[in-house]
C-alpha cells in the first residue's frame, strides 16, 4: 500500500448500488490495470502499487466476483444493437 492510501484510507461503498455505479466500478477496475515495474506490479492509470484504492474499491462494489466483472466488461465491449 502507498504512504498516501495509508493516510487517506479505503474509498467508501456508495449506501446503495446503482447501474451508474456499477459502470464506474466496471471502470475502476479495467483502468486500473497493473503494468509490471521494475519495483514489482503498478496501475497503469496512476503508477501507485497495485491494486490501488480505485480498483479495490471497483472490486468491492457490492462482492462482484472475477467472473461477474469479466462479464460486465465484456458486455461494456459488445456492439450495441
Amino acid at each position: 500500500m502507498d504512504s498516501i492510501e495509508e493516510i487517506l484510507g479505503e474509498l467508501p461503498l456508495p449506501p446503495y448500488v446503482t447501474v451508474e455505479d456499477i459502470g464506474f466500478a466496471v471502470k475502476a477496475v479495467t483502468v486500473q490495470f497493473a503494468e509490471q515495474g521494475p519495483d514489482g506490479p503498478r496501475c497503469r492509470n496512476d503508477r501507485a502499487p497495485n491494486p490501488c484504492r480505485l480498483r479495490r474499491w471497483g472490486r468491492r462494489q457490492r462482492g462482484l466476483t472475477n467472473r461477474q466483472i469479466r462479464a460486465l466488461i465484456d458486455e461494456q465491449k459488445a456492439p450495441q444493437r
